[in-house]
């Protein structure tokens, strides 16, 4: 969540999908009342509050049931009757998939929350259809703040304190919003500024039955078409965000990554107040700059752009190749340049919930398919596909990561020939969903990790006008620093 600094206030002392609908929701309310450990805060306490959060649980799977319901009817009908290899199915196709994605958009943006954050993790992915990236990443910078009373009241439940006992001023208006929470900015009584990052109240008893939801009509997707199989989209997905609910477990990974980052003068990860921090409520050191794809402020301050995407670029590298620990949702929001530091900027990163602790033999293999897709080495490239368990399909590795073919001529960041796009096109023309599904389902989760977070850097190198081998070289220096090592 980036930030800008403003003044602020001083403290004073369908009839059937509806019915189908209702069960779900009845199912998701059975499992959060289900004798489970929950939280101890939790902040529907009276059952008022209980009854008002599962009508709006059977609102939001109505909504999510109708419109699913509609989506695969539409492909359904309009694609019937014709051949899949056909150029008038692949038009169609395309038309469908268009429909569908606007009206997921629609979708999310009624049911807001976690539709809103799941809508903006499927445009994140890069196996998903243009039409459906294209259209949902609308929602990264999508997300209506909470009211400051409700704020208010999770702060001080969270602290124990009132704010006038804790802040000397404190800005009742966000600086930044997204999905699960909000940041705004304060004044501790010893003058130190900070952000103050927090969780909407009733979080965990929505997620509950939003996932559940999504869980069955996944299921019900996968069902009426085999060859789609979302499960472990929905899985992840799950997993990311029950990361992200827990602001204990933020504040750890940002305090590793500035220990990862000690040395380098070019990165910034804001301090965490412990005392001010709990599951709801994060404080951290304000740090003040720009979305990193704010071309015109990178102008103004005389910040080249391409420098930008070179340093960014080598941290996520250092991250993967190093560390082996991976923060999981680069997006511009969460990630600023300053105009301070060494090399007349600095990168802030921001937003730690999301982080994928990569197994070190899953690293090394990795770092072995980076030195082996640089030398285009195809038998090499074959054998790690087998320890990655996708077999045949580690073919189209050097297209993934570098856009060239495994039998291209052409060198590292540069373009292929007319000749390879032709013979490629046909190729992957000649794939069906099923062959996408198996290959993505074979994948180890790191490896899935790393392509999210790869296809969120490709954007923002995009936007910063970077060429491609920006990011190759980046990761061609860093996999040397592991490579050396013996298998």
């Amino acid at each position: 969540m980036g930030a800008n600094r403003r003044p602020f206030r001083f403290l004073a002392t369908s009839r059937v999908p509806l019915r189908l609908a209702t069960g779900i929701a009845v199912a998701g309310l059975a499992w959060q009342t289900s004798p489970k450990p929950l939280s101890a805060d939790s902040s529907l306490s009276s059952s008022g509050e209980k009854i008002k959060s599962a009508f709006d649980g059977v609102v939001r799977s109505s909504r999510a049931v109708y419109t699913i319901t509609f989506i695969i009817v539409d492909y359904k009908y309009y694609l019937r009757s014709l051949p899949p290899n056909s150029s008038e199915y692949r038009i169609k196709l395309s038309e469908v998939h268009l429909r569908s994605a606007r009206r997921l958009l629609r979708l999310c943006e009624a049911n807001k929350g976690f539709y809103v954050k799941a809508g903006q993790f499927v445009s994140s992915l890069r196996q998903v259809p243009k039409e459906y990236s294209s259209a949902l990443s609308s929602l990264q910078d999508q997300a209506i703040p909470c009211h400051f009373k409700d704020i208010k009241e999770v702060i001080t439940k969270n602290l124990g304190k009132d704010l006038s006992e804790v802040f000397l001023a404190f800005d009742e208006q966000p600086m930044a919003a997204a999905s699960i929470a909000q940041v705004h900015r304060g004044v501790l009584k010893d003058n130190k500024e900070v952000a103050i990052k927090v969780q909407y109240p009733g979080l965990e008893q929505r997620m509950k039955i939003d996932i559940t939801t999504m869980d069955i009509l996944s299921k019900l997707v996968s069902w009426i078409f085999p060859d789609y199989r979302f499960e472990r989209v929905v899985s992840e997905f799950e997993r990311a965000t029950s990361l992200e609910l827990d602001f204990i477990q933020e504040a750890n990974n940002s305090e590793r990554t500035a220990r990862n980052f000690k040395k380098n003068n070019i990165i910034k990860i804001p301090h965490v107040y412990w005392d001010l921090t709990t599951r709801h409520v994060l404080t951290m050191q304000f740090c003040s700059g720009h979305k990193v794809d704010d071309l015109d402020f990178l102008k103004d301050s005389g910040i080249n752009p391409k420098k930008v995407a070179k340093a960014l670029m080598e941290v996520f590298a250092e991250m993967i190749f190093v560390h082996g620990f991976l923060h999981g949702d680069p997006h511009p929001g969460n990630i600023l340049v300053s105009p301070e530091g060494h090399h007349r900027f600095s990168l802030v990163l921001l937003d730690h919930g999301i982080y994928r602790e990569l197994d070190e033999r899953f690293r090394l293999d990795y770092c072995q398919l980076w030195k082996a897709l640089i030398l285009l080495d195809s038998q090499k490239i074959q054998h790690l596909g087998e320890r990655f368990g996708v077999g045949k399909y580690s073919k189209y590795f050097p297209v993934i990561f570098t856009g060239r073919t495994i039998d291209s001529k052409s060198a590292l960041g540069g373009q292929m020939s007319n000749e390879e796009k032709k013979r490629l096109k046909q190729e992957l023309r000649s794939l069906r969903m099923e062959d996408i599904s198996s290959f993505l389902e074979s994948l180890p989760d790191d490896f899935l990790s790393i392509l999210r977070t790869d296809g969120l850097l490709r954007s923002i190198i995009s936007k910063l006008g970077a060429p491609r081998r920006v990011r190759l070289l980046a990761y061609a220096r860093f996999k040397s620093y592991v490579c050396t090592l013996p298998n």
